[in-house]
């Protein structure tokens, strides 16, 4: 069974190719192609609908569907029909974004139908500005997983950072980021990291960083998203780490709500930090 989620759609009567909608789509999914709108690739969609309102036609809207865990297969299948234009803004979007496997599958795709991959292919904007990937260069998908020469060895001082992943704010991480895919998952409460003195070494050594706050973001946005990053991306374990503060809580329910509607199983462990930045469960 798939889980429900939310995507934008665009009504190509309605659109003029005018590109107002380009700058307020964060994940870069939406570009320009051949005089219209057009969602270069349903991976980085967010369904939030940032785009929506400055659609002066109206051509813009978001559906929810029941949709199937990511195929990059599938999406190929429809790309290839807008032309390779298209073609060609999807396989930039996907190496920007780091998604080697997926780039990969997408020339397999190509291959196996025999259809040439686009070398020279340059979709082209009105008013063309620098491309930034995401929308913002500091959103962009990384791994950052550590090399076999990069140590972690606790003895050293100045100890490096574990961290493996870019970006760690939950809601700008895309659901599909390749390296959620079957990872074990570290949820920490923003104030995690400043309050316990070992927060690298102890917590996020060997697992992709997520940070949240519940108290200050939208509960039910995180929700929403964790549960189409669970269902998509079936992580092999999660993690919570939070504070003793009451608030705090709130994301430890968030996180196995998740977890039972994305429909899967995954290992869930909880870790509580005291104020004092001691580890008290």
């Amino acid at each position: 069974m798939g889980s429900k989620r939310k995507i934008i759609s665009i009504d190509e009567e309605k659109c003029t190719g005018c590109g107002q909608c380009i700058p307020n789509c964060p994940e870069g999914a939406l570009q320009v192609i051949d005089g219209k709108a057009r969602l270069v690739s349903d991976l980085f969609c967010d369904g939030l609908g940032a785009c929506v309102g400055n659609c002066p036609e109206g051509a813009m809207t978001v559906e929810e569907r029941v949709a199937e865990p990511y195929d990059e297969a599938k999406v190929m299948a429809n790309i290839v029909k807008a032309g390779p234009n298209t073609i060609a803004a999807h396989l930039e979007h996907l190496k920007d974004h780091s998604a080697c496997d997926y780039y990969n599958e997408a020339i397999a795709f190509l291959k196996q139908h025999n259809i040439a991959p686009p070398s020279e292919a340059k979709p082209k904007t009105p008013n063309p500005k620098p491309k930034l990937a995401c929308g913002c260069p500091g959103s962009a998908v990384r791994d950052l997983t550590p090399s076999a020469t990069r140590s972690l060895d606790p003895s050293i001082p100045s100890r490096p950072s574990a961290l493996r992943n870019w970006p760690i704010q939950l809601m700008l991480i895309p659901a599909t980021a390749p390296y959620l895919r079957g990872a074990d998952l570290l949820i920490s409460a923003d104030c995690v990291g400043s309050s316990h003195p070992n927060f690298h070494e102890d917590l996020v050594k060997g697992r992709v960083l997520i940070i949240a706050c519940p108290k200050l973001d939208d509960a039910d946005a995180y929700l929403e998203k964790l549960t189409r990053m669970f269902a998509e991306s079936t992580p092999k374990s999660v993690t919570c780490a939070h504070m003793t503060v009451p608030c705090c809580f709130g994301l430890v329910q968030i996180v196995k709500q998740a977890i039972t509607d994305s429909g899967k199983t995954i290992l869930f462990a909880d870790v509580t930090i005291d104020v004092d930045g001691k580890k008290v469960a």
